[in-house]
């Protein structure tokens, strides 16, 4: 689904590490409509969002060299890329939000130049006054609002955001005992901007051949049957405090979204909790 837009590879060179927009316009064009993304959300597996395999590829050999330098994903997150409670000005992508509220003290001592960068660092603990679950009145000290480096084949016009947070996002106040299995295997998701339904998950063996080269086929899938309304509304419940989030900063005369937050079998950094929102302009 090559963009009409998009300069032409002669004058985007293919390079390595994080890719620019021009990159993922030209050599990664999305292989997902706006649609078939919201289907694959609504699903029910989230495992279903893929990133284009060649850039998967290139993002695996990234991830080696951050270990080698880093020692690990968790410390690069904490050392270097999460700038929590300031706007994130690390990003070769960009994004149409603007964060200018968030300005806090830094949370964690900057590192010196000779520093042993594979040194873990720790967060410091959460003050006592601190929320118990994420929500949105979280406190910006305690979010990091980053593009994705390494977005999932999305549209041209979609921005694939992530949310960290030091707050957890599934916690007992909100996760009934009811349903606590059911969400820590398929996890929480939503959409907002839009009056009309997200795409019925019946719909989604007509988006299977874009899923082809992954060798995914509908008996795969990871997912709990349609509880009852009882458990659907206690689900939704659980979802709410994210929701209110992304409507609070996608406004909806402006934005349609799609959120998700993987379960943990699905989260890359086990221990960091984040959102993905996928956010697409009106």
């Amino acid at each position: 689904m090559p963009d009409a837009l998009a300069p032409s590879a002669d004058v985007v060179p293919l390079g390595t590490g994080l890719p620019t927009r021009a990159e993922l316009l030209v050599h990664y064009p999305a292989k997902f409509t706006w649609i078939q993304l919201k289907t694959f959300v609504n699903s029910g597996d989230l495992g279903l969002l893929k990133r284009d395999r060649r850039l998967q590829q290139r993002y695996d050999l990234w991830i080696r060299g951050v270990k080698e330098k880093h020692g690990s994903m968790v410390n690069y997150l904490l050392n270097y890329r999460l700038q929590w409670g300031k706007p994130d000005t690390l990003s070769l992508l960009g994004s149409a939000v603007h964060d200018e509220g968030m300005s806090t003290p830094p949370i964690l001592e900057g590192l010196s130049s000779n520093a042993d960068l594979t040194v873990p660092r720790k967060l410091p603990p959460l003050p006592e006054d601190a929320p118990a679950y994420f929500s949105e009145s979280t406190p910006p000290q305690y979010l990091s609002i980053i593009q994705n480096d390494w977005p999932y084949s999305v549209p041209s016009d979609v921005e694939h955001t992530l949310v960290w947070t030091r707050i957890p996002i599934f916690h007992p106040d909100i996760v009934a005992e009811s349903v606590r299995a059911r969400v820590e295997q398929d996890g929480l998701w939503g959409f907002t901007g839009n009056t009309s339904p997200p795409p019925s998950p019946s719909t989604l063996p007509s988006c299977v051949p874009a899923l082809a080269e992954w060798g995914f086929t509908i008996d795969k899938m990871i997912k709990s049957e349609k509880g009852t309304v009882e458990e659907e509304l206690l689900v939704a419940a659980a979802g709410r405090p994210v929701d209110n989030f992304v409507k609070q900063r996608w406004v909806e005369d402006e934005w349609e979204t799609a959120w998700f937050v993987n379960p943990p079998r699905l989260q890359s950094v086990p221990g960091l909790a984040h959102v993905h929102v996928f956010a697409r302009h009106k």
